[in-house]
């Protein structure tokens, strides 16, 4: 039960960063397809021209890490449904009002 409940926070974690962040990643591509120029436009009021090749390296990274999250909780969730040890508890180790413990 705790890795299906943490495989669902990891894979919620990275849908919600990739919606949030993603969009000021995506940007590298289409100004490197289309116009051959990209610009940092976070520096001041005017954008300032910088190497194409930076900013998709830094999209990819974060694309990357964000799949990483991903994957991260789909294994963990994996792990958690074909997992028997999580129900296997020894006697010895329960407790609650079904133990055996007095």
């Amino acid at each position: 039960m705790r890795f299906i409940i943490l495989s669902v926070g990891l894979i919620f974690a990275g849908f919600l960063i990739l919606g949030v962040f993603g969009g000021n990643y995506q940007t590298a591509n289409i100004e490197a397809a289309e116009f051959g120029d990209c610009y940092d436009y976070d520096s001041g009021p005017n954008p300032v021209p910088t190497n194409c090749s930076f900013k998709i390296f830094d999209q990819v990274l974060f694309f990357g890490l964000v799949l990483a999250l991903i994957v991260t909780g789909i294994v963990a969730l994996i792990k958690g449904i074909r997992g028997k040890w999580d129900n296997e508890v020894k006697p010895e180790d329960m407790a609650g009002p079904s133990s055996d413990k007095k």
